[in-house]
């Protein structure tokens, strides 16, 4: 699996998600609770929560 990554518009005080690229689409998680596990994407959905995101920037 990828590493994760943090958006580059995230804030210092830590409130903020990580995500990484999988073979069948994105995982997602909290960044100040790692523990509690990931949301997992399909490529399609991921594909169209970064189009809105790159449309209401």
């Amino acid at each position: 699996m990828s590493d994760w990554f943090k958006s580059s518009y995230s804030s210092t005080s830590g409130q903020c998600v990580e995500a990484r690229e999988t073979p069948a689409g994105a995982d997602v998680r909290d960044t100040q609770n790692r523990d509690h596990g990931h949301l997992s994407f399909d490529r399609a959905e991921w594909l169209a929560a970064l189009r809105v995101a790159a449309r209401d920037a």
